[in-house]
């Protein structure tokens, strides 16, 4: 991840606007977060001892909505990276039209070294600092990466406990006993895997014919090869934090997944019941995933693992980012120089946001829709914000990113038009 991802994104929004035509009030609008808190959260831990973690929380832009974003724990966060998630955030909810603006959170912390009780005080503690900044007509928080449903209902029922009423919609991706919503656990996946089937459409992709490639293994990664999968897409590479694997034969995502589960680690193995065996399979890196010559990557685990320095070498003919800013700015030029159509991560990975915008009405409604009902909506969303950002696309000669911004920055920019501009008060 580049130590300056905020800078990056903001060049990417100054690059793009200034190409679309977009007002230069509007621009200068998204070069600035509303509102950031930083909090440092006392936690006890289990041996009696007292440690500090810091805790940040952007409120990037709230044109169209309250704000609206995930909390991660992971030791790399920033409040850089906050930020830029933030941002990323705001153009993502405009893109398929949420009535929604951007935010982000996250804690320094590495969760895979606090017991059980350790991560509960400490999302507890989060949910201290910042009662007064989220809400649910403010500020709406959700899982993000190493935070779960679990986390979620910790956090919202801490904030019921400060405020002392009932607010389930403050937090969205919260078990659905507590108000979570049926199909959010698939839904950043789900709606990866609705892009390439739109895009499939576009370009005449046959399943059967089509290798798949999938860099993280995590909720959004795992969701989106599985539907892949059982859509006749052959997935051919398969990594996590610690490496990958790789076969022309294809794997069998969900026996891998399953024996994730169990070992923690990605191996190649197929699994029928109870009973796993080893299938032919070669080791890879990361790195060397990223450059395999398959028909779609998915880039689905952190930021920045596709820079100018490895651009040259990717020969996938379309990547879908299903992690949030896979692909750093100045690695476009490249990127489209070699003719690789990319589903940017403003409307590949915008499926979470959108289940959570659901969850977010079924609470507040009072109201719970089937799954059904969950996936029909979901797959409306997301094959007219495909259509609309694929017109742009088209109509413009852009690549899908730069439509995707546009369409974004336009929506943003007609909610300011609306209070009025220099144009409209120097008229």
């Amino acid at each position: 991840m580049s130590t300056d991802v905020f800078s990056d994104a903001l060049n990417r929004v100054k690059q793009i606007g200034e190409s679309a035509d977009v007002s230069p009030e509007i621009i200068e609008g998204l070069m600035h977060p509303k509102a950031t808190m930083t909090a440092s959260l006392p936690v006890r831990m289990d041996d009696g001892s007292t440690k500090h973690f810091t805790g940040y929380r952007c409120q990037y832009n709230n044109v169209l909505g309250p704000t609206k974003g995930g909390i991660r724990y992971h030791p790399d966060v920033s409040l850089e990276e906050v930020q830029a998630l933030a941002l990323w955030m705001t153009i993502k909810c405009a893109v398929v039209g949420l009535p929604y603006g951007g935010g982000k959170g996250g804690v320094i912390v590495d969760p895979k070294h606090l017991s059980p009780m350790e991560l509960e005080r400490l999302s507890r503690s989060y949910v201290r600092a910042m009662a007064d900044f989220i809400g649910p007509q403010t500020d709406i928080p959700a899982p993000d990466v190493y935070t779960n449903a679990r986390i979620m209902g910790w956090m919202a029922d801490e904030y019921e406990a400060i405020k002392r009423v009932k607010a389930p919609g403050v937090i969205t991706g919260k078990p659905v006993r507590l108000g979570g919503s049926l199909g959010r656990d698939d839904a950043t996946g789900r709606g990866a895997y609705l892009c390439v089937l739109e895009l499939a459409k576009k370009k005449g992709l046959n399943p059967a014919e089509t290798t798949v490639a999938v860099q993280g293994f995590g909720n959004g990664g795992y969701h989106a090869v599985r539907l892949l999968q059982d859509a006749g897409y052959k997935v051919v590479a398969i990594s996590d934090s610690q490496g990958g694997i790789y076969s022309d034969n294809g794997f069998d995502v969900n026996s891998i997944y399953q024996e994730k589960q169990r070992s923690r680690r990605v191996r190649a193995v197929y699994c029928e019941h109870s009973v796993c065996e080893l299938v032919d399979h070669k080791s890879i890196s990361n790195e060397e995933l990223l450059e395999l010559d398959v028909d779609i990557l998915i880039p689905a685990a952190l930021e920045g693992v596709i820079t100018a320095k490895n651009a040259a070498n990717i020969k996938a003919k379309y990547i879908v980012e299903v992690a949030n800013g896979p692909i750093e700015s100045d690695a476009d030029p490249i990127i489209d120089e070699k003719g690789i159509v990319v589903i940017p991560d403003v409307l590949a990975n915008a499926g979470g946001v959108t289940v959570s915008y659901f969850e977010w009405a079924q609470n507040r409604a009072g109201y719970a829709w089937t799954l059904e009902e969950v996936h029909q909506r979901l797959e409306h969303i997301m094959q007219k914000s495909f259509a609309d950002v694929w017109e742009l696309t088209e109509s413009e000669n852009r690549s899908m990113r730069d439509a995707a911004y546009t369409v974004a920055m336009r929506r943003i920019g007609q909610g300011i038009e609306a209070h009025g501009t220099r144009d409209y008060f120097n008229s």
